[in-house]
Formats: C-alpha cells, sequence, structure tokens
C-alpha cells in the first residue's frame, strides 16, 4: 500500500508539472495550428529569470520576507513570458501566417536553437539554484514512511487551477467563444467582424507566458542549467500528442497517464523509465492516430 501511494503521488506530482509545461503549446496549436518547437525555450528563460532573481532575494538585499519569493516566480513567469512572446509573434510568427505547418514546425525550432544560445549568453553556462521557496513550505507526513515536499504538493493544485482557469476562459466567457470561432474557422470569424490578428496575438502571449510560469515554478526544484528547454519541449510534445493535438482537456489525460505510467517505471521497473513515455505515445497513436481527445481535421481541396 506504501508503495501504491509512492506511486500515485509521485504521478501526480509529474502530471501537474507535464501540465504545466503542455497547456501553453497546446493552447497555441488549438487556435493558431502551429506546432511551437520554441515553447521549450520559453520555459527556460521562466526558469533562469525565476532563478536568477530567487537567488537575489534571498542574498538579503530585499529586506522582504521570504515568503513573497512566491509572488515573484509568479510575476518572472509573466513578465518574461509576455515579452519574449509578444516579441516573437510579431516579428516573426505574424509574417508567416497560413503558411504550411511544417514550415512552422521548421521556423520554431530553428528559433529554440537560437533562444538557447541567447540563454547561454543572457545566464552563462553555470547552473543555477533557487532551492529556498521549495524548502520554505516543509515536508508533509503522508504515511509513516512516505513524506512529500510542500512545494510539490502545491504545484498539483496549481495545475488544478491553470486547468480549471482555461476551461472556464474557452466556454464562459465571450472572448473565449471568439476564440473558439476562430478556431472552428478563420474565415468566417474574420468576415462577423472577429480581430484575427488580435487574438492570435492574445493566444500565443498566454501560451508563451503558460511555458514560462512551468519553467518559473519549477525553477526552486531543479538545477537550472543549459539545455532544459530542448529536454522539455519533447516531452510535452508527447503529452500533447497523447491527449490530441490542442486540446487542453486532452493535454490534461495525456499528463496523467503520462504521469503515472513515469511513476510505475520508476518505482517497479527504473530500467524502462526513459522508454515508458514513448511507449504510452506509441500505444495511444496506433490506435488513435489523432489523440485520445483529438479531432479529425477535414482538408479543403
Amino acid at each position: 500500500m506504501s508503495t501504491l501511494l509512492a506511486i500515485v503521488f509521485d504521478g501526480a506530482i509529474y502530471a501537474s508539472w507535464l501540465f504545466l509545461v503542455a497547456a501553453g503549446l497546446t493552447v497555441i496549436y488549438g487556435v493558431m495550428r502551429i506546432l511551437n518547437m520554441a515553447h521549450g525555450s520559453f520555459y527556460a528563460i521562466g526558469a533562469y529569470c525565476a532563478a536568477s532573481l530567487t537567488g537575489w532575494y534571498f542574498s538579503g538585499e530585499s529586506g522582504a520576507s521570504p515568503y513573497w519569493s512566491y509572488l515573484l516566480l509568479f510575476g518572472c513567469a509573466i513578465v518574461g513570458g509576455l515579452a519574449v512572446g509578444v516579441l516573437v509573434e510579431q516579428a516573426l510568427l505574424r509574417h508567416l501566417r497560413g503558411r504550411d505547418e511544417i514550415l512552422m514546425v521548421i521556423v520554431t525550432y530553428a528559433l529554440l536553437l537560437i533562444l538557447e544560445d541567447v540563454v547561454k549568453l543572457v545566464w552563462g553556462v553555470n547552473p543555477y539554484l533557487a532551492y529556498q521557496p521549495y524548502r520554505l513550505l516543509g515536508q508533509s507526513s503522508i504515511t509513516d514512511s512516505l513524506r512529500f515536499a510542500n512545494y510539490d504538493l502545491a504545484l498539483v493544485a496549481i495545475s488544478l487551477v491553470v486547468g480549471a482557469a482555461a476551461w472556464w476562459a474557452l466556454n464562459r466567457t465571450d472572448k473565449g467563444r471568439m476564440l473558439r470561432a476562430v478556431i472552428h474557422d478563420r474565415e468566417i470569424a474574420t468576415a462577423m467582424g472577429v480581430n484575427v490578428n488580435l487574438m492570435f496575438a492574445i493566444t500565443f502571449a498566454i501560451g508563451s507566458m503558460l511555458g514560462a510560469l512551468a519553467g518559473a515554478l519549477t525553477a526552486p526544484a531543479i538545477s537550472v542549467t543549459p539545455g532544459i528547454g530542448v529536454e522539455v519541449i519533447v516531452l510535452a510534445f508527447a503529452v500533447v500528442v497523447v491527449g490530441g493535438l490542442g486540446s487542453i482537456g486532452g493535454a490534461a489525460v495525456g499528463a496523467v497517464l503520462v504521469g503515472l505510467a513515469r511513476s510505475f517505471a520508476v518505482h517497479l521497473a527504473p530500467q524502462i523509465e526513459l522508454f515508458v513515455i514513448y511507449g504510452v505515445m506509441f500505444l495511444v497513436l496506433a490506435f488513435r492516430p489523432q489523440g485520445l481527445f483529438g479531432q479529425l481535421q477535414p482538408r479543403k481541396i
């Protein structure tokens, strides 16, 4: 029973992190039909901003309460994600709108490589550690032999809030209904007076901030080093493919499946941990190529 509880809690924590990473990627694809490979760089920028500012905050120069550092993490995600998202969308992607999806994958992959070098130029190649917010919340005992960091449990709650907020925004607000109209038919939405260009810009900025948020919230739990963006985009891609490209609910289900599968592998068969994520993706795509919640897309001829 203790092992089963550990598998479930570990899987839930890992799934919450995967969902935060994948949410921005699937939002951007769902609206703009861009599989944004540079999303991993947004994650890295959020992590580096959070790690560097957290280090300064706890160096004693700020003089403020340590609990305000959590607000700092969210601030890094909003400012960093918004800045890089608006810059990329306005300077590059808006000029390529409507091009073939494969071309957009190539362009955003090239952007990923460029931003990886920009990160090294700005922050260097040495690791950044921002462990203080992680330790600050302490630990909780699930059983006598099973303890988890409260920060990890808070990450689960944040992912639930983000998922619920995304669903509410898309299904219960006027802007969300307009966005869904753009998703279903851009031409008709434009003809009915919807500012599609503005919708695309807002969507990309929100997706960028979600990617940066995942990085900022992960920074206290890891060593922030060069290359984390490349590692993350592969995992995020696996999650959105399993759930179905463009589906928030699919991203959530995909994250849970991948998280639990990895947790089972870590505890029961650690030698296959590296392969189990892609095994889940293979099994899903073998029977449902569009993903669990993906919709078959009609092709105009």
